[in-house]
């Protein structure tokens, strides 16, 4: 008998925020070619549509709606909208994220800048987890992918609102995870070190330099190399992992 291939998303319907570049596009185009219908979510509707059109092309399956993960009630439409589509939402791989103020001391970091930084990489995670577990414990099934940081586990200097936003989210997730276990959901975060997306074009140089010196490959990651680790995350292979920090930094971490 031949044995199930559990990183198949075949029949599988799976969402992924931060879909229009990066991380997020990546982790799209590689679980739509293995099987699944991906349901992208971005603020960038132009980004989703090259995204979408991409993974058509190539002969995945994929559509799209625009989301403002900081919008509680964006967030509650859109799961709302799928679910009533799809009938089913059997994993999330929620990349959407931005860096916020970069390079600066803690002292001057304007208030309004840091809680924007908070409500879109932390309340986010919070909403969109919230909106999809009462499904995923009915249907007894659920995986669930946040993308955290190395900043959420060592912090970075001149990043105090980022790292904020990433440790809040590790630390949902571990207490999470251990509420949901019983019914047949799995949530985990992952910490890449610093990795090549439009979302590090703004860091600051002196804030690049740092975070490349702190790991022993000596390279920044490129998004394929995370959304390997996103695409197992997300599938039936991850079957007896949960709460935990995965890790894709270069070495930079090795806890």
């Amino acid at each position: 008998m031949a044995t199930p291939n559990l990183t198949s998303f075949a029949g599988q319907v799976v969402l992924v925020t931060g879909a229009a570049s990066g991380i997020g596009k990546a982790s799209a185009e590689l679980i739509a070619e293995r099987g699944g219908h991906v349901v992208c979510l971005d603020l960038n509707e132009a980004g989703l549509k090259t995204t979408v059109s991409e993974i058509s092309a190539a002969g995945g399956k994929a559509s799209f709606k625009v989301l403002d993960v900081s919008s509680q009630s964006g967030v509650k439409k859109v799961i709302a909208e799928v679910l009533a589509e799809h009938g089913q939402i059997h994993a999330l791989a929620n990349s959407a994220g931005i860096s916020g103020p970069t390079g600066k001391p803690v002292e001057e970091v304007d208030w309004a800048a840091f809680q924007k930084t908070i409500e879109i990489n932390l309340y986010g995670t919070v909403w969109l987890t919230q909106e999809l577990m009462p499904s995923m414990k009915a249907n007894k099934y659920g995986r669930i992918v946040h993308l955290a940081s190395i900043a959420g586990k060592e912090g970075n200097p001149g990043l105090s609102p980022y790292n904020t936003s990433k440790a809040g989210m590790i630390g949902f997730v571990k207490g999470v995870a251990k509420e949901v276990a019983p019914h047949g959901v799995i949530i985990n975060s992952l910490a890449p070190a610093v990795i090549s997306t439009p979302m590090n074009s703004n860091t600051s140089d002196e804030t690049l330099k740092y975070m490349i010196s702190r790991i022993p490959m000596g390279r920044v990651g490129q998004p394929e190399e995370v959304a390997e680790i996103v695409a197992f995350m997300a599938s039936k292979a991850c079957s007896f992992t949960t709460g935990f920090t995965f890790d894709a930094s270069g070495g930079r971490a090795t806890y």
